[in-house]
């Protein structure tokens, strides 16, 4: 093996039979690697990762060199030539040769160096936490569970890491540029409970979102069906072919410019707030995908998609914001497996078009109980760790009606929890010589590039009920800095 090759690791299988076995992750996947902050971002440092997929029927008595030049094109043929080579892309953990024709079942494995996208380093903060449930108040710009190109850098990820929330079922989600209430089960059982309050609308949810013009003085009811257009890229629309769905709006101020908004989604359909309000012709002020002239003219406005069809607009879409990176192909994709990138485009090294910007679900269907990383189920008798004296900028307002303690949980506090470096420390920094995305230097993410002016404010369930404080985009006056350069 020649100086400086990664040494072949073997295939760490994941399947979702062997999830359902084993929830979350073991301790060896948070220990990967680690965080630091610089300008106001967390980063992660790159790390070697092995992502596995089984061979599709389509695949079957092909070439492994043919099957990955054609489908895989993140690189070309001679960089995958050179793993199988390398013995770093295996066969049901075996090196293979590059003429290996592929059987039904093979488990292929591919070990890539790792560059994960940059977050912002404000601190997930806890709203309320009990033996049944947390409750926390998520940062724009965070995903909530690993998905696409974000793994470490992801709600579930920095909770188990740094404030040793192991465990936790995901009751429901929001967007990835959407801030807010996020509420996890700490127990399966209690997840399901949630669950099923929310899927039978005993849970009355309000955001605040900041969209242009003047929003009517009336509250207005959106009664439009929502169709999704793409699952793979995340794109909705008003159709007649869409699913049920209701949104009241009202105005709760006007800054001469644009107007702060209180939603309350009676319905919990993918980007439902967002997609009736592009359809009012009020757009969040800085939704990159609704508020955006690629849905036509009018912006989508009363359905007008500028005679687009849905192919034609996914096609626009795709091209116009690069798909693994604007629009990040969050789902499970295989293709994001394997793809850290599949074209790199001037938006990437010149002006920055923000590396995985996620379009995902608002608050939406399905919501899913898979659980955060762990390796054991932790305790649900443990107390919460200890709050520090300072108040909450983000507290929680009531919980069944009785006052609670604001608790601030910071990194500090947890001790034997890993903490991020807040200065970027060159000795843990990775260099694949292979690596591409060692090659490029990337534009961090602009402050504003990591936040979209809509928050989830208020749930309100059975006998419990959590808000967070407004952020500052949501007073009535706040007027948006000038950002032109």
């Amino acid at each position: 093996m020649e100086s400086g090759e990664p040494a072949p690791k073997k295939a760490k299988l994941e399947t979702k039979a062997l999830k359902a076995k084993r929830p979350g992750f073991t301790d060896d996947r948070y220990n990967e690697t680690s965080y630091y902050i610089e300008n106001g971002l967390r980063k992660v440092y790159p790390y070697y990762f092995t992502f596995t997929t089984f061979t599709k029927g389509r695949w079957v008595g092909e070439r492994i060199l043919d099957v990955f030049a054609r489908e895989f094109r993140a690189h070309p043929a001679e960089e995958y030539e050179r793993c199988i080579q390398a013995g770093t892309l295996t066969v049901n953990y075996e090196k293979v040769p590059t003429d290996y024709k592929l059987k039904h079942n093979d488990l292929l494995a591919n070990v890539v160096h790792r560059h994960e996208v940059p977050v912002t380093s404000q601190a997930i903060t806890i709203v309320h936490m009990d033996e049944d449930i947390v409750v926390v108040n998520k940062p724009a710009s965070i995903p909530v569970h690993p998905c696409g190109r974000y793994r470490h850098n992801t709600v579930v990820f920095i909770l188990a890491k740094e404030y040793n929330l192991k465990n936790l079922r995901t009751i429901h989600r929001l967007d990835r540029l959407t801030s807010g209430l996020l509420l996890f089960g700490r127990s399966p059982k209690k997840a399901r409970q949630m669950e099923h309050q929310i899927r039978n609308r005993l849970v009355s949810k309000e955001y605040v979102c900041r969209v242009e013009g003047e929003f009517p003085d009336e509250v207005v009811e959106c009664k439009e069906p929502i169709e999704v257009v793409s699952y793979k890229i995340g794109v909705c629309k008003v159709s007649p072919k869409g699913k049920e769905c209701s949104t009241f709006f009202q105005k709760l101020g006007y800054n001469g410019k644009s107007s702060i908004v209180l939603c309350k989604p009676k319905t919990g359909r993918m980007h439902q707030i967002r997609v009736h309000l592009q359809y009012l012709g009020y757009p969040v002020v800085n939704d990159p995908l609704y508020n955006h002239d690629v849905f036509g003219p009018l912006k989508g406005k009363g359905g007008d998609l500028g005679g687009k069809s849905d192919d034609e607009l996914v096609k626009d879409l795709i091209h116009i914001h690069n798909a693994e990176n604007w629009l990040g192909m969050d789902g499970d994709s295989e293709l994001s497996m394997f793809n850290s990138r599949k074209d790199l485009d001037d938006s990437l090294v010149g002006p920055l078009v923000p590396k995985g910007r996620v379009l995902g679900d608002d608050d939406a269907d399905p919501v899913s109980r898979e659980p955060s990383p762990c390796d054991e189920p932790c305790d649900s008798r443990s107390s919460p760790p200890a709050c520090e004296s300072t108040p909450n900028p983000l507290s929680m307002s009531s919980y069944g009606k009785r006052s609670v303690h604001d608790a601030k949980v910071t990194v500090a506090t947890q001790t034997g929890h890993e903490a991020p470096d807040f200065t970027f420390n060159p000795d843990k920094m990775t260099v694949d010589p292979h690596c591409y995305e060692c090659k490029v230097r990337y534009r961090d993410p602009k402050p504003q590039d990591l936040v979209m002016y809509l928050h989830a404010w208020k749930y309100r369930g059975p006998g419990w009920e959590f808000e967070t404080e407004l952020p500052e985009w949501a007073k009535v006056d706040w007027v948006e800095p000038d950002i032109s350069e």
